[in-house]
């Protein structure tokens, strides 16, 4: 195989909470990461020589500023090969939206070349590559949703409900970095942990993001997006990751396509319906990847 092409997913976070922070910079957290049905679109293949990236956005870096250039060296460092690597890259996934665009486009880079490469790495050192490429990345190696611990590169896979999902993003970006530099101390953990189940409550009762009161308070036009979702009817709102996009939780994919639609309309904002991905019973990983 020398060509393959790949739907890097999106992600939603249903729960974050930061519980501390870390003397390299970094944040312990809990949270809960839901891959959705939004991709990027990617394609790959050898070359020549090189590591060449093309895209079709115009602000997005295609050098080494670039996580899915960055992944391709990493690989080829990680193999002790050099080879040529030729990526085209579609973006659909906002950037700096809080949905882990970048990181998964590094994801299917790593899993990309190692296919095509005829699998020289195990699901192990690819997890170890991805957790030196950034803290989401190793997620996106997953096929599903799971918990994160750690940096969120902790992760237990999960089963959950197949819901849909309304995705707003109003079109500027949030930092990562400018996100969690704003959140003060202290930093409790939650009193009861379940990670190993889906919440029995509705997602009202359950969805939480530490990261959006602080985004809020900066971008309070961020409280009327999430409003004109609980009047589409979503049985849950909140802000993903460290923001800008909020979500929707709906259960019927029809009704959520309906309600993305009238919000496109009444905001012009880029609006997408999505649902939720799940893992297939052979790549469903039965233990911890620590």
């Amino acid at each position: 195989m020398r060509h393959l092409t790949l739907h890097c997913p999106a992600k939603v976070n249903l729960y974050l909470k930061v519980i501390g922070r870390r003397s390299d910079g970094y944040h312990d957290l809990i949270t809960l990461m839901q891959p959705v049905t939004l991709t990027d679109e990617l394609a790959i293949s050898h070359a020549a020589a090189g590591i060449g990236l093309e895209c079709d956005h115009p602000d997005l870096p295609v050098d080494e500023r670039n996580l899915a250039v960055r992944a391709a060296m990493a690989f080829q460092a990680a193999v002790s090969r050099r080879f040529g690597v030729r990526i085209r890259l579609k973006k659909n996934i906002p950037l700096a939206a809080g949905l882990g665009g970048g990181s998964s486009d590094a994801a299917g880079v790593l899993k990309g070349l190692n296919a095509i490469s005829g699998k020289p790495l195990t699901v192990s050192q690819l997890h170890q590559l991805a957790r030196r490429l950034g803290a989401d990345v190793p997620f996106f190696l997953l096929d599903g949703p799971a918990w994160g611990r750690g940096i969120g590169d902790v992760l237990t896979p999960v089963v959950l409900p197949t819901y849909c999902y309304v995705l707003v993003n109003p079109g500027y970006q949030i930092s990562t970095a400018w996100a969690y530099s704003r959140l003060q101390p202290p930093f409790v953990a939650p009193a009861e942990a379940r990670w190993d189940c889906w919440p029995e409550q509705p997602p009202a009762a359950w969805l939480h993001n530490d990261l959006e009161a602080v985004a809020m308070a900066s971008y309070p036009d961020l409280l009327a997006l999430k409003q004109a979702l609980w009047q589409e009817g979503a049985e849950g709102v909140l802000m993903s990751g460290s923001g800008p996009t909020v979500f929707g939780i709906f259960a019927d994919q029809a009704v959520a396509s309906e309600a993305a639609e009238r919000l496109r309309t009444a905001t012009g904002f880029w609006t997408a319906a999505a649902q939720g991905l799940s893992p297939t019973s052979s790549s469903l990983f039965l233990k911890d990847l620590g």
